[in-house]
């Protein structure tokens, strides 16, 4: 399944998308949250609402959002975990190759699939791209095994890893270079886990008015989805609906040479096989 959060008549809904439609699952769950955390009975009685395909509306008519539009928990992110853009990052920070580091994005930087990316010269001039595979969570776990790390997971999405270059690397922390308003879209819905039985067998794009910069395959990531769970895990509790950003391919603005940063009037093209596209705008300064 593919589900949505969309906005139609300024009212907030869940839905599936069949081809070109949306079938309304509010009956089901009143957000996706919900959606998630009631589980597999859910989600049977979503698809009894899709096969009965009743009061269909246009994918066209609505605004979609993104599937999880304001988490309960910030993003987690892991950086550094495809091995060339491992590589190319120590080059530039002219620093051996470590571990891939966690780090966590604040729930205001997530934004829709075709939503503006903000554009605040002041705060940032260096505006980078980062295409990655996104994992939601779909119930709580502690210290999960390898083996079973992908039981976990409810789903899928594309996500774009908006970084202020500038700020992240002004401290050892991330987070405020990771975090600012707008700077993780993501969707352009959630596929169930169902549907990708092997996270590890994706081919990930990112392309900046229409030139590709990124161009990689989920099977060249150092830790894979189902490691990253596991090695989470271990130390934390993961909730349901937990939103988990797994890393990027190389070719990111800042490793370029020389480097390339987003400017206004941008546009940005995350894709991933068998999710869908983003396309954003980096909106006006």
């Amino acid at each position: 399944m593919k589900l949505v959060t969309y906005r139609q008549d300024r009212q907030q809904r869940i839905g599936a998308v069949r081809q070109d439609q949306i079938i309304d699952l509010s009956k089901v769950a009143p957000d996706m949250l919900s959606l998630i955390e009631a589980g597999w009975p859910a989600l049977a009685q979503a698809r009894e609402l899709i096969e009965a395909g009743a009061n269909p509306i246009a994918l066209e008519a609505v605004t979609l959002l993104a599937p999880i539009p304001l988490p309960r928990r910030n993003v987690m992110c892991l950086g550094q975990n495809y091995r060339e853009h491992a590589q190319e990052m120590a080059e530039i920070r002219q620093e051996e190759r470590k571990p891939p580091t966690f780090f966590t994005k604040a729930t205001h930087a997530v934004n829709g699939p075709y939503a503006d990316i903000p554009f605040e010269a002041s705060v940032s001039a260096q505006i980078d791209w980062e295409a990655e595979l996104g994992v939601v969570v779909g119930r709580s776990g502690k210290s999960v095994p390898i083996a079973q790390a992908l039981d976990y997971v409810f789903g899928y999405v594309a996500l774009n890893d908006v970084s202020a270059r500038d700020l992240q690397y002004q401290t050892s922390q991330y987070f405020i270079g990771k975090s600012l308003d707008g700077a993780c879209p993501m969707g352009p819905w959630i596929v169930t886990a169902d549907e990708i039985p092997d996270p590890q067998n994706l081919h990930i794009t990112c392309r900046v008015n229409g030139v590709t910069k990124q161009d990689g395959y989920t099977r060249q990531m150092i830790y894979s989805v189902a490691d990253i769970i596991s090695i989470l895990s271990q130390s934390m509790t993961l909730d349901a609906g937990d939103i988990i950003a797994t890393g990027t391919p190389s070719g990111v603005g800042y490793a370029r040479k020389p480097q390339e940063f987003l400017k206004p009037g941008d546009v940005v093209e995350v894709e991933i096989e068998k999710i869908g596209l983003l396309r954003n705008r980096v909106g006006a300064g």
